[in-house]
Order: structure tokens, then sequence, then C-alpha cells
């Protein structure tokens, strides 16, 4: 038994030999594969699509509300109580027809008591000029007196003064007078004011009071509205432009104008007004909103439309034919492109930066690219700084950069605007839309 000893240890030493060699073969495998693969360059598929000529129409779009061009607001300018109201909400009105009256007795018991004070002082006119007549007769006969020498210098000058004084009191009658005429013609006009006729043909759009409601009516700011009179044979579309947008805008603009109660119903519009002042949002706060209104002048008139209905507009800004177009996905933005095409600036790690280099790069405005393929195997991509012009919600206008029938990637977004760099290998894929198109 002791002889076979040495035998099974010698079968076991080789067994690991064995298995050792094995997993030492099988690391090295696979060390060589990770190498292998790591030395692969992997390819970033792509989408692309053909440069061509196109029709581009820009176009800015905005959101409001449908108004009328012309209405007006009937407001109080007598206080009092309305007793008199024919008219209702959405009723035709012509002009001078009678829409509201207020309860006027006040003005009438007003006026009754002026008219009174005019009289009074038309009397004390009459009063004055018998004074004047009789001092003035006084004055001319003292007068005489005085060359004969009968009278002191002192009774003349009386009479002077009495006459003299006299005058004033009659200038002061008058005056009286045509105070008390101005005062009556006030109040005379305050009594018509509590008539209130339609300025103009329309609709009345709004009714904002009742029938035996008090109103107030001041003479320095606007009473009480009772109501809203508009013409609405001629409207317009009020939109919010926001500022980035606002500089297309012109005036003669066409205009589609969809309006949410009419969804099936795309109405035809011109641009007649753009207001100079910003309507601000949230003004301080990181939401701050900056728009601008745009009126817009209704041609279709075969709508009824309704004073406060929300809208939307695509305004027609810009339109060129025939120019060279891409998708707008294939456009981004890179800055140092010094480093995207593999030249090392000035400056590098390896020598002196020049003074005011960091600078300048933060200052360097990104410059739009976009990835032309070049064909071969594998394909690789190409960067092609370009200048852009109008664009709509699908293509843009390439001004310089580009010529037809150039192969350009359009998607995916990733590698657009990360992966893809000067001479990455790609593998164009342009059935991916295709099946996404089928499946949808």
């Amino acid at each position: 038994m002791a002889e076979n000893k040495p035998i099974k240890k010698k079968k076991k030493s080789k067994k690991k030999l064995i298995l050792f060699s094995v997993l030492g073969a099988v690391i090295l495998l696979i060390v060589v594969a990770a190498v292998i693969s790591s030395n692969k360059e992997k390819l970033v598929t792509i989408q692309t699509e053909k440069t061509g000529k196109r029709d581009i129409t820009q176009i800015v779009s905005g959101t409001g509300v449908i108004q009328p061009d012309t209405k007006v607001d009937i407001s109080a300018e007598v206080s009092g109580e309305i007793v008199s109201l024919p008219v209702k909400e959405g009723q035709e009105v012509k002009k001078g027809e009678l829409l509201v009256k207020i309860n006027a007795e006040i003005y009438s018991q007003r006026i009754q008591q002026q008219r009174a004070g005019v009289n009074f002082s038309e009397s004390q006119v009459e009063v004055a000029e018998n004074n004047v007549r009789k001092t003035e007769l006084e004055y001319q006969r003292i007068q005489q007196l005085f060359n004969s020498g009968l009278v002191s210098q002192s009774e003349l000058d009386n009479a002077r003064i009495a006459f003299e004084t006299a005058q004033s009191q009659l200038k002061s009658s008058r005056a009286n007078v045509n105070q008390n005429v101005a005062i009556l013609r006030q109040s005379a006009q305050d009594l018509s004011k509590a008539t209130i006729r339609a300025p103009m043909n329309g609709v009345v759009t709004q009714l904002n009071s009742e029938l035996g409601e008090r109103v107030v009516g001041t003479m320095t700011m606007a009473g009480t509205t009772i109501m809203t009179i508009s013409d609405l044979s001629i409207m317009d579309a009020e939109i919010e432009v926001s500022e980035t947008d606002i500089t297309f805008v012109k005036i003669g603009d066409t205009a589609k104008v969809q309006v949410d109660a009419f969804p099936d119903k795309e109405i035809t519009g011109v641009v007649y007004e753009i207001s100079n002042t910003a309507k601000s949002k949230g003004i301080g706060t990181q939401e701050q909103i900056i728009n601008f209104i745009v009126k817009i002048r209704v041609v279709d008139t075969d709508v009824l439309l309704k004073p406060g209905m929300s809208c939307n507009a695509d305004i027609k800004v810009n339109s060129k034919s025939d120019v060279i177009a891409v998708p707008i996905q294939s456009i981004t933005a890179r800055k140092d492109m010094n480093m995207m095409e593999g030249n090392q600036p000035e400056g590098d790690d390896n020598g002196p930066k020049r003074v005011g280099e960091d600078e300048n790069k933060k200052k360097e405005k990104p410059k739009e690219i976009v990835f032309v393929v070049e064909n071969g195997n594998p394909s690789k991509v190409k960067i092609v700084t370009v200048k852009t012009g109008i664009s709509d919600d699908r293509y843009i206008e390439i001004t310089e950069g580009l010529q037809p029938d150039m192969e350009v990637v359009k998607g995916p977004y990733k590698a657009i605007s990360k992966e893809l760099e000067e001479n990455t290998k790609v593998k164009v894929d342009n059935e991916i839309k295709k099946i996404k198109k089928e499946e949808e």
C-alpha cells in the first residue's frame, strides 16, 4: 500500500498542471479578444438625406383672441338710477337709438333753481344800469357847478367816485349773469347726459347693468360702464408674438387664422398693425415672457365670429423659391472648429498660451455646421460650416456651404449633437425611418 502513494501524487500534480494551462490559455484568449475589440473603431449609425432645392415659406405663429375693429364702451356721465333700458345683449342697434335713460329729477330741480338765479342776476343788472345813469347825471351836474365856482373840489371828487363805483357794480352784475347762465347751461348739459343714445350702428356685445340699478358718473374719470357696442362687420385677430419673432413681421403680411370654435375652417387675414410697446408677463422672474401685440384684419366674411373667441395665427413673413435646403435637425452648432478638424491651435499644453486666448474662446460664437457623408469603406463624415437663411417647420435654407445632391446627416439627434466629429466612421441606415413610418 505504501508503494501506491507516490504514483497517486504524481497523477494529481499532472492534473493540476493541465488545469492551470487551460485556464491560462482561456485568459490569454480573453485578453487578446479585448485588445482586438478595443482597437476596432465603433461605427455610428446615422440617417441621411440628399440636399435639394425647395420652396420655403417662413412662418411666425402666435395665439390670441378675436376682437371687433371698433367697439365703444357706454359709460355713465351722471349719477342716478336707470329708469329705462330698452336693449338686450346681442341686440343690433342703429346710430341715435335710445340705449339707456337715467333718473334726472335732481338735475331738473337744479335747473329750476339756477334759472331763478339767472333771472335775479339779470334784475340786478337793471338796477345797476339805473344807478349808473343816475350817478352819471349827478356827476355832470356837479362838474358844471364846479366850473362856475359854486362847489368845491371835494364835492366834484365825490360825484366822480360815485359814478365810477356805479360802473363797477354794473360790470360785476353783468359778470354774475354770465356766470349763472354758464352754470345753467352745464346743468342742462348734465340733464341731456341722462339720456344715452347709440353713437354708431352695431351690436350690444356686453351688457353690464340692469333696469333699476344705480350708476355712478363723474366729471374727472370714467363712470360705470353700462354696456359695450361693437361693429361686428370688421373683425380682427389680436395675437401675441414673441420678441424673437416680432422683427420678422411686417405690415401687409398674409396670415392664416384658426379659431377654436371653427376647427375645420382656415380664415385668411392681413397684418395691419404691430404694437411698439411690449406686453410683459412674470417681470423679474425666470419665467419672464415678453410679447408684442399684432393685429390681423380678417378678410373672410363668411364666418360668424364673436368677440373673445380664442384663436391662433400663422403669419407668412417670408418666402423663397428654388433654394438649397436641408432638414432643420441637420444643423448643429460647434465652437472650437480647429479642435474638431484635428488641428491643434497655438498655445496648447506643450507650449505657452497666447495672452487672452481663454477669454477669446469663451467669447467665440458657435458656428453652424452640417455633417456631410463621404462614401468609402467605411463611410466617414466631414464637417462643413454653413450659413443659413429662412426656414419653415421642416427645412432650412442654406445660403453658403453646400451644393445640391450632397448627402448630409439628418439623424439621430444624439449622433449630430454629441457623437459625430471630423472623420467619424459611420454606417448609413435610412431603413430605420421607413420602418417607423410603416409602423405608424
